[in-house]
């Protein structure tokens, strides 16, 4: 730093003296006074002696990084040095950042740059300048043009020969109309399950009534046309005369007139109940529907008049039953009570037996087998049913789409919130709010029923005397 300062001293010097300076004079080149150089530093091979030979301005070379203050020494100080050192020149020799201003400093000119009142307020200023901001990019060029295609390649070599295929499947048959059929290992050509003699079609038999164009015989198999809703029928485009289809909604067949769909429901098929059963309103229809596991069961609780088409379809409730008896009329909802307990398995009348004490037991002794499979000494079911075993309720549970009343409604069952008739005092409760189905299962002197609410669903254990509904399960 004393060389710069000695150099500025110098300047300052021939400033003062001269107003101007001029290195390199000779006579033939010494009218400084009569430029507007302030220094003149030019070289000429007038005095080089060669044109070969020229001088330049070697400025201090100065280590940044280490350089760590500017001096105040001789007549560098801040009151004849106002602009304190701002616009001093320098060649950095370091790598790193600088000991003033603590910028990032690379060997090259820099100048300082101070705009502060103190000597050590400013910063270093590479010549180079600051980067710009980039500017924002070109057009995109037109696309050149395609390059010439190269040469194909060379033929690759010849695969393996695949194995010998199957041989052809039309051979002659035995019988005309013999319709060929895969049966998962081979092609059978001669079925009879098919047939087609080019005039009309038979399935299951092979001498279709001339009359139609298609007849199927099965002793064992029936008719199964598609099935759809209300909706579904309404949205077919253009419907044919006499397009058949079976109405889900409604669960009838529907026809198409050419102008109006039609229905047709016929008569329900009433099963066979046990001897001595007393309907309440009418005898049960009924009618199968399966549920997801794979079990089929009654559409409808046991003294209901119609599937539910709610949780809460009064009509869909049905009977209440207590564990173990048979439909003797005790069931109905609104039959006389009585606090007699029985002492055979089917009490002389048909009321309601009301408990007070344990074991809460309409029957006394207690008997653990009048509701064990279809030949229970009460089973209330028709003919050919039963009443589900814990498991099997349990089951169907577990497959509802949601463990609730919604659940209960939503699957095939729809089961209705069908209420409870009380053991002590012969009343109805939570009618539309919960559900309750018996199991043929037993527990200690209790039994086990499914029951559900709009909050949740689960198999509980209970007193035989309560009523509670049954939905009878297909043997």
């Amino acid at each position: 730093m004393k060389k710069i300062l000695f150099t500025l001293a110098i300047i300052s010097f021939y400033t003062v003296a001269n107003a101007q300076v001029k290195v390199n004079q000779n006579a033939a080149n010494s009218a400084i006074n009569t430029s507007s150089a302030f220094m003149d530093a030019s070289s000429s091979p007038l005095w080089n002696g060669t044109a070969n030979q020229g001088k330049g301005m070697l400025y201090p070379r100065v280590d940044l990084v280490a350089f760590t203050s500017m001096s105040h020494a001789g007549p560098f100080n801040a009151s004849n040095n106002p602009n304190y050192f701002d616009g001093l020149l320098v060649f950095n020799t370091a790598t790193g950042i600088a000991g003033i201003g603590a910028d990032s400093v690379f060997p090259g000119y820099y100048y300082y740059r101070n705009t502060t009142t103190t000597a050590n307020g400013g910063h270093w200023v590479s010549l180079k300048g600051i980067k710009g901001d980039d500017g924002s990019n070109g057009p995109i060029g037109p696309q050149g043009l395609q390059g010439v295609a190269g040469n194909d390649g060379a033929a690759g070599a010849t695969g393996l020969t695949g194995a010998t295929g199957p041989s052809g499947l039309l051979s002659a048959g035995t019988a005309a109309g013999n319709t060929p059929y895969w049966n998962g290992t081979n092609w059978i050509l001669n079925g009879t399950n098919f047939y087609n003699n080019g005039s009309n079609i038979g399935i299951g038999t092979t001498t279709p009534n001339a009359s139609a164009i298609a007849e199927m015989n099965s002793t064992v198999q029936g008719f199964l046309p598609p099935r759809m809703t209300t909706t579904q029928r309404n949205a077919i485009v253009s419907p044919a005369s006499g397009l058949q289809i079976y109405n889900s909604t409604t669960g009838c067949l529907n026809f198409y007139s050419g102008s109006a769909w039609y229905e047709v429901c016929g008569t329900i098929i009433l099963g066979t109940f046990p001897a001595g059963t007393v309907n309440c309103a009418g005898v049960t229809a009924v009618v199968d529907v399966t549920s997801p596991t794979g079990k089929i069961l009654m559409d409808r609780n046991l003294g209901a008049s119609q599937v539910a088409t709610s949780s809460t379809d009064a009509a869909a409730y049905g009977d209440l039953y207590q564990w173990g008896r048979r439909a003797d009329g005790h069931q109905c909802r609104t039959s006389a009570t009585t606090a007699t307990l029985s002492s055979i398995d089917q009490p002389a009348n048909g009321n309601f037996i009301l408990i007070a004490s344990a074991p809460y037991d309409w029957r006394s002794p207690q008997n653990v087998n009048l509701w064990q499979g279809v030949n229970g000494v009460n089973n209330p079911c028709p003919s050919g049913y039963r009443i589900p075993t814990e498991p099997e309720l349990e089951a169907e549970r577990l497959s509802w789409s949601a463990n609730t009343s919604v659940g209960a409604f939503a699957s095939p069952l729809k089961l209705p919130m069908a209420g409870a008739r009380n053991n002590s005092s012969g009343s109805l409760s939570a009618a539309g709010t919960d559900g309750y189905y018996w199991s043929s299962a037993v527990s200690g002197a209790n039994s086990r029923y499914l029951y559900f609410d709009s909050s949740g669903a689960v198999v509980y254990t209970s007193t035989r005397s309560f009523g509670l509904s049954v939905r009878c399960l297909k043997d």
